[in-house]
């Protein structure tokens, strides 16, 4: 979520600290689901990855850039978020 959101002010990588922030944090994203993957399989720990990032970054962009958030977007934001949590039922321990 950081990333895409520095990414987004680093206005095509033209703006160092952003610039800067996002590869930092793209690093440490990734880091993190490496760890993830150690006790996860890989498509859940993706999957969760990805979704978590989604719904983070929309619901960034609803509070700090004003996008838009309509009924519709927010529906989708609920089913992405139930899709994860049945990823995560639905995966062996």
């Amino acid at each position: 979520m950081v990333w895409a959101l520095a990414m987004k002010q680093s206005e095509g990588f033209t703006r160092l600290w952003p610039t800067a922030i996002t590869l930092l944090a793209m690093v440490a994203s990734v880091w993190f689901l490496s760890l993830s993957m150690k006790v996860l399989p890989l498509g859940t720990a993706y999957v969760i990855w990805t979704g978590i990032g989604a719904v983070g970054t929309f619901v960034l962009g609803v509070l700090v850039l004003g996008e838009p958030a309509d009924a519709l977007r927010l529906v989708a934001a609920v089913l992405i978020l139930a899709g994860l949590v049945l990823m995560k039922i639905a995966s062996p321990h």
